[in-house]
């Protein structure tokens, strides 16, 4: 079950509306354990600098989190997975550049399971607007996931007009040679997973490189995984490469994700 709060207080569908009806907004998800998170500075400056962005004003970033964790006291939870919504009732798309101040939306839906199934991707040509926000412009990432469903899919995976590999439809890529990680260097949203990930694959001596990677190059490497706020999942096969699962691999990321700290969220 969902539970939403707005500015600390149960919300309503009144509150709603303007999010409904207007969709400008951002947001950015996570997943707490006994009241704390992975990479709440991470969290803490999404917000905020989409905010600046977005509606040209500033935003408390640990003020928002702190709604967040009491909104999980007020429903009696230590663990959920979280969304934190920045958007304005009184945003107006016929004057969007009227300055309005930033509502907080504390949703909170049941914890994500650490066990995912293996993704078989599909490839379609999309870059999102604004891939340096966490907006809540989502219409294309879902359509192109139904898509890839419909064509015998799991999931989409985005790549740019010159075949460059972007990212999946919420989540980031990374790639494995047998000897190092690559993450693709599109023109993607950079993920606070990937970004954890990243960090703790440096600090256990994981050789990790950025780089440009076409769709035509995915056939040189050994294996794929994807990985977002509620967790990493084995890409075994995209479009006709054939990966499978190589679990040596997944074991070896799942331990360097678990290194990271667990901060409270409050």
């Amino acid at each position: 079950m969902t539970s939403a709060f707005l500015n600390g207080q149960p919300a309503t569908a009144d509150d709603l509306r303007a999010l409904a009806l207007a969709n400008y907004g951002h947001f950015t998800s996570m997943q707490v354990r006994d009241g704390a998170v992975q990479g709440r500075a991470l969290h803490r400056r999404r917000l905020e600098e989409a905010t600046q962005g977005l509606f040209g004003t500033r935003l408390d970033g640990d003020d928002a989190l702190k709604q967040a964790a009491r909104a999980m006291q007020e429903a009696g939870l230590r663990d959920a997975s979280v969304r934190i919504t920045v958007f304005s009732t009184r945003f107006d798309y016929r004057d969007p550049a009227r300055i309005v101040t930033p509502d907080v939306l504390v949703s909170l839906s049941p914890p994500s399971s650490p066990d995912k199934p293996a993704l078989r991707v599909k490839s379609y040509p999309f870059v999102r607007p604004l891939p340096q926000y966490k907006h809540v412009g989502t219409f294309p990432l879902f359509h192109y996931r139904r898509q890839a469903l419909a064509d015998g899919y799991d999931d989409a995976l985005f790549v740019d007009p010159t075949g460059q590999v972007v990212e999946g439809s919420i989540w980031n890529l990374g790639l494995w040679d047998g000897d190092r990680v690559t993450w693709p260097n599109g023109p993607a949203l950079r993920g606070t997973a990937e970004r954890l990930l990243q960090q703790a694959l440096d600090q256990a001596g994981v050789l990790q490189r950025h780089r440009p990677v076409r769709l035509e190059e995915l056939d040189g490497y050994q294996a794929g995984f994807a990985c977002n706020a509620s967790g990493l999942q084995p890409v075994i096969a995209l479009d006709g490469v054939a990966w499978g699962a190589d679990t040596t691999l997944m074991a070896r990321l799942k331990t360097a994700l678990e290194s990271v700290p667990w901060v409270p969220l409050a």
